[in-house]
């Protein structure tokens, strides 16, 4: 999906949450949040891997901006083997996606591979 369509979609499936604000932007993160007069990044793990990704990033954006705070946030282990390609995998396959994602990513995914409706 575009950037445009991951936006619209995160914007539909958080609605009903009041003190939530979904943004996009290209460029550096650490401008945006400058920007945006912000002073902390979170970022989520989903596992041991993602660490070291994670860290790289969170190192180099304290570099560039020293009064930003990147926090991370580990996922339950519920969801901790979950990543797009497996849902998208599912998805193109036919299996059931419902208790993996919310209702538009749903509908979304269905109409891509299979121009259905749920």
């Amino acid at each position: 999906f575009s950037a445009q369509e991951r936006t619209d979609m995160i914007k539909e499936a958080t609605k009903d949450l009041e003190n939530v604000k979904v943004m996009s932007f290209s460029g550096l993160l650490t401008d945006f949040v400058r920007k945006n007069k912000a002073n902390i990044i979170i970022r989520g793990m989903r596992a041991i891997s993602d660490f070291e990704h994670e860290s790289q990033l969170a190192l180099m954006n304290k570099r560039l901006a020293p009064e930003i705070e990147t926090i991370f946030m580990v996922t339950c282990s519920t969801y901790s083997y979950l990543n797009s390609s497996i849902v998208k995998e599912i998805a193109s396959l036919n299996g059931n996606i419902s208790q993996l994602v919310p209702k538009i990513v749903e509908k979304k995914l269905n109409t891509l591979f299979f121009n259905k409706k749920t």
